[in-house]
């Protein structure tokens, strides 16, 4: 009797020590993204296992040994993820010898770790009781939570992503292929865990019905017109032809400048009743800054031209190819394409259009790209007729203002 009684602080004591040696080596080592399988889950599982022995009424050294691998089964995490079990093992025999604990006892500790692993069969009672333990999250209320932070964890950890209705399924397979394998976890947790059950498949019915209607949102639904997607088309559309109009302008300015200059230069130069024409005879050397005019005249209103020249998009092979009229290179919408096509496949095409709305928007995005590609090349050309008229005038006065000079 004074055996027992000495024995009862001893294994309380070693108890309290492996609690005081987790804790310090879980803030000092565990690895920060581990936030399901933290200290709280240990502490969790020694809390279950402890109920479990009692309710089994294991005697004072099988629950004691329990309950010494409930504190260590996931002691391994600090050093490895994947098989953490067996280093979970090392590491409880390395501090229990260190304790100077019986040999025999570290062995059963031991094996009731081994059975956590997924590929372990847990056989005796003590490995069925930790296994149940660590996995009572599943009959408790906290499963939705803790299911949560085991997400995040693979996402960081393994780098396994999952939507919500992925994690949904996944959940539910995992409730619908796990047992409690132990008549006290059984008797514990089977109301919560039907519930859990229950639960888990309306919120995969919920979270398939909000993606569908996601889905149907961002996808689904462009034809039926979204105010958004409109009013981004019907901006695009009019700046468009604002740029075009500017452009237009620009190019028209140019060739009405270099027309008149170029008529005035031809206009005295041919004419041999003008003042000019004699003095240009006398003086040859004015040609020269009035060459360059000339030149500069005529660069700048052909590059004005070539910008105001009308530039339609086309694909000739429409006309031998008319069933590709879907390509989304080809826009139906403008009449460049589709004059290409036979009043049949035209019909046959837009009809098509109307009732895809997919291809409805690609017809639009594409009908923009190509207007920008007009611009570009309209402003590409405006910008070298400035540029000619502007370096023109300049190389002119400075001739002009060396033959001065010259003569002087």
């Amino acid at each position: 009797m004074e055996t027992t009684e000495t024995l009862k602080p001893t294994k309380a004591e070693i108890i309290k020590k492996a609690k005081a040696h987790i804790t310090t080596l879980f803030e000092e080592k565990l690895p920060k993204p581990l936030v399901y399988h933290s200290f709280k889950h240990t502490a969790t599982t020694v809390k279950e296992a402890k109920a479990l022995g009692e309710a089994t009424e294991l005697s004072p050294e099988d629950l004691e040994a329990l309950v010494l691998a409930a504190w260590f089964h996931d002691a391994g995490y600090t050093e490895v993820y994947d098989g953490h079990e067996y280093r979970s093992m090392e590491l409880a025999e390395q501090w229990l010898q260190a304790q100077g604990y019986p040999a025999d006892r570290v062995a059963v500790v031991k094996d009731i770790i081994r059975a956590t692993h997924r590929d372990e069969t847990p056989k005796t009672e003590l490995q069925q009781l930790l296994v149940d333990a660590d996995m009572s999250s599943m009959g408790r209320e906290e499963f939705f939570a803790n299911g949560e932070l085991l997400r995040a964890e693979w996402e960081t950890v393994l780098g396994k992503s999952y939507d919500s209705v992925e994690w949904a399924e996944t959940q539910l397979d995992f409730l619908l292929s796990s047992k409690f394998l132990t008549d006290a976890a059984k008797d514990r947790y089977k109301e919560q865990f039907k519930e859990n059950i229950k639960e888990q498949r309306k919120l995969l019915k919920k979270t398939e019905k909000k993606k569908k209607k996601r889905e149907q949102e961002e996808q689904g639904n462009f034809a039926e017109g979204k105010r958004g997607v409109e009013t981004m088309f019907r901006t695009t559309y009019n700046n468009h032809i604002k740029l075009s109009d500017m452009a237009d302008k620009k190019a028209s300015m140019m060739i009405s400048l270099n027309a008149v200059i170029m008529s005035i230069i031809i206009t005295y130069l041919g004419a041999k009743t003008t003042a000019i024409g004699p003095a240009f005879t006398r003086n040859p050397i004015l040609t020269v800054p009035m060459g360059l005019l000339l030149a500069t005249a005529l660069g700048s209103v052909v590059s004005a031209i070539l910008s105001a020249q009308p530039d339609v998009t086309s694909f000739k092979w429409l006309k031998k190819s008319p069933q590709v009229a879907t390509n989304r290179r080809v826009n139906l919408l403008f009449f460049g394409n589709f004059t290409k096509l036979s009043l049949d496949d035209f019909h046959s095409g837009m009809t098509g259009l109307m009732r895809n709305k997919d291809n409805l928007y690609t017809n639009m995005v594409t009908d923009i790209y190509y207007l920008g590609e007009v611009l570009a090349r309209k402003y590409r050309l405006l910008r070298i007729s400035y540029t000619i008229f502007m370096v023109g005038l300049i190389l002119t006065v400075l001739s002009f203002g060396i033959v001065l000079l010259y003569k002087s």
